[in-house]
């Protein structure tokens, strides 16, 4: 596993994206606070 690079970023956010679609991430970009309540 080691270091984490940009391209396996990318890959990770384009899985999101994929899995929980873009209508289910505008409404979290919109609610910034629920999305840091999960940390």
């Amino acid at each position: 596993m080691g270091e984490i690079s940009i391209t396996k970023l990318l890959v990770v956010a384009a899985l999101i994206i994929l899995v929980f679609g873009t209508k289910k991430l505008r409404t979290l970009g919109g609610r910034p606070g629920v999305g840091y309540q999960g940390l």
